[in-house]
């Protein structure tokens, strides 16, 4: 199970109450990222634990109801987006769409339709019903194939914080088959101390390969990790050429040395 996993059964816990806690609790056990966090949150609750109670408005508990109501009002009326599938080098892809943007990406993993389905309204929170691919959808896939790029306007990721996408777009800048750390995107953003917020931000991105997180990897040049697995991660370098990038790179130094 991922942390991104946790997240989401976190709102199932917080909706639903016990739903979920056993395996959010079994994933907190054997996960030290997830561990440290909750160090983290520990310490912040004993502070607040320490601060004076003040009792609330008697008008604020109505108030605070009736902003979840519209919230879920919200979330009911929004128009869904449309969910299709289309055959890549790489497998079946899942594409979730509105307007004239792409707004969630998946490598099948052989998931029934139906948990797919709700798997993705959890993540974009809104519906989404199946549709057949526009031209559109498969000029943005094909061209990424064939060039590993992909326009930023074919992609709405909006939905995500300032943080995300800023580390994000950053992410897509980084060329086709070359690699770049999590450190050097939080340097490239303007927080040099948050190359773990920006891990999170990689593995909460709901367009990958479009916005290229496989080509962050960790300090020392390890992949690390990656949602279908460090074997897609390689692959997909090598597709774009990573090897190749980097045995000219090592031509370059030895003509430099030598000269």
């Amino acid at each position: 199970m991922r942390c991104s996993d946790v997240e989401v059964l976190w709102d199932e816990v917080r909706e639903d109450g016990d739903l979920g806690r056993d395996d959010v609790l079994s994933h907190l056990r054997r996960c030290r990222t997830c561990q440290d966090d909750y160090k983290s949150f520990e310490g912040v609750r004993y502070c607040l634990s320490c601060l004076p109670v003040v009792e609330p408005s008697l008008t604020l508990v109505p108030r605070i109801l009736d902003h979840i109501a519209t919230l879920r009002r919200g979330f009911r009326s929004k128009a869904p987006d449309r969910l299709t599938q289309l055959n890549s080098p790489i497998g079946v892809l899942h594409i979730a769409f509105r307007d004239r943007a792409i707004t969630y990406i998946a490598i099948d993993r052989g998931e029934e339709a139906a948990v797919l389905q709700a798997q993705i309204e959890r993540r974009l929170r809104r519906p989404v019903v199946v549709a057949e691919a526009p031209a559109w959808v498969a000029g943005v896939v094909a061209r990424f194939f064939s060039t590993w790029q992909v326009d930023a306007e074919s992609i709405d990721i909006s939905a995500l914080t300032v943080f995300e996408q800023a580390a994000l777009h950053k992410a897509a800048q980084i060329p086709p088959g070359e690699v770049r750390s999590y450190g050097w995107i939080a340097r490239e953003i303007g927080h040099p101390l948050a190359a773990r917020a920006v891990g999170q931000a990689m593995a909460r991105n709901p367009v990958p390969l479009f916005f290229p997180c496989h080509r962050v990897v960790d300090a020392s040049g390890a992949l690390h990790n990656y949602e279908y697995g460090i074997e897609v991660k390689a692959q997909l370098l090598e597709m774009e050429g990573y090897r190749e990038v980097a045995r000219k790179e090592t031509r370059a130094r030895v003509r430099s040395t030598s000269s």
